[in-house]
């Protein structure tokens, strides 16, 4: 029973980070897109960092269930961009930088409390707060990674398309149609794990620890 109760509690406190870093990460792909002269996502009501405006409910049940996860996404049009490979590539990269940007931001307090807390004794509000910080912390640089790998629908994918100009190949767009299925293919044989896990937990011992 304790275990259960120790299971659902922890779930409880990741919500405040699940809620952050959906949100933000989609809300920066809308404030850059907005910035390159797209007026597409503030004609959709998506800048703002309303967690409504941006949390896809099956995504957020996966990242609370599974660990990773995604938000809605924002819709662009890049016909707007003047420089419109390079503009491409910064709205795809804004999302995972906001991610990176707040892990190391709340990372800071947390390294400072761990580093302190035995000196203050136990407390258990305080213990709550860490770990919804370090929690943050964690939840942040999983959908970062998890949106660089380079399968689609993935920003990965449009970074490296980008960067390398894969969409003049014939076989980009079948790929891309089909990207759904790979990605559920990658989660279902756990290669998603296999690369999120490492790389969060060597950024956690470099941002915590």
């Amino acid at each position: 029973m304790n275990i259960t109760l120790d299971a659902i509690m922890d779930k409880i406190l990741t919500l405040p980070g699940i809620v952050l870093a959906l949100s933000m990460h989609e809300f920066a792909h809308a404030w850059m897109s907005d910035k390159l002269g797209d007026p597409t996502p503030r004609r959709q009501g998506r800048l703002t960092i309303n967690p409504l405006a941006h949390i896809d409910w099956i995504g957020f049940a996966a990242l609370l269930l599974v660990g990773f996860g995604w938000g809605k996404p924002v819709m662009i049009d890049p016909g707007y961009y003047k420089h419109r490979r390079r503009d491409e590539f910064l709205v795809r990269i804004a999302g995972v930088t906001m991610n990176l940007i707040l892990a190391v931001i709340i990372a800071i307090p947390v390294r400072f409390v761990i580093k302190h807390y035995a000196s203050v004794g136990p407390n258990a509000l305080m213990e709550n707060i860490i770990m919804i910080l370090f929690y943050a912390v964690s939840i942040n640089l999983v959908l970062m990674i998890f949106n660089l790998i380079p399968c689609p629908p993935l920003d990965g994918f449009g970074l490296v398309t980008q960067l390398f100009k894969l969409d003049k190949y014939d076989w980009w767009y079948p790929l891309y149609q089909r990207g759904t299925w790979i990605l559920l293919l990658l989660i279902i044989t756990n290669m998603t794990g296999r690369i999120i896990s490492p790389a969060v937990s060597m950024l956690m011992n470099l941002l915590v620890y």
